[in-house]
């Protein structure tokens, strides 16, 4: 299996600070690698609600998470100062591809990065849907001229509930 190559700073195009807290720390004295996830969640749900193109209460389309991953470079602990660093490499019919980097301060070399994608459904029937207008606008913003370029391909949902 080959290593994963970092993605420096540079190759996101959006950034949120993130807050380490005492308790993401685990026994080894790092962050803990669930704590990521919930960093990825953090960076994309806050775009995309500050962007006015998600409505977890009340839209018709809600996106949810069909796959995950994450690869670490160098640990991460409280009470360091972290940034997440947010791009879009993928956007298809109805999914998307986020990948997240952390870098601790102003390093240009992530501690981590990773990736996950939403799949836009029917709030109702959880059945995949094009991604609506205005979000598909606000995603391909997130792409960086040197992703590739979007592309239609839609990735199935697996079977079971997906997590939001």
């Amino acid at each position: 299996m080959s290593r994963v190559t970092p993605v420096a700073r540079d190759g996101y195009v959006h950034f949120h600070p993130i807050t380490t807290r005492w308790s993401d720390n685990d026994a080894y004295g790092h962050v803990n690698n669930v704590v990521y996830y919930n960093w990825f969640d953090t960076i994309v749900n806050a775009f995309l609600i500050r962007n006015g193109q998600l409505d977890i209460a009340q839209g018709a389309v809600i996106c949810l998470v069909i796959e995950t991953g994450c690869t670490f470079f160098s640990a991460v602990a409280f009470p360091d100062a972290v940034t997440a660093g947010l791009r879009v490499t993928s956007l298809g019919n109805s999914s998307v591809r986020y990948e997240i980097g952390i870098f601790q301060g102003d390093a240009t070399t992530p501690s981590a990065q990773g990736h996950f994608v939403h799949v836009c459904v029917d709030r109702v029937s959880r059945q995949p849907t094009p991604i609506p207008a205005p979000l598909r606008l606000l995603l391909a913003s997130l792409m960086n001229s040197a992703d590739a370029a979007p592309h239609s391909r839609s990735i199935p949902l697996s079977t079971g509930e997906p997590s939001t």
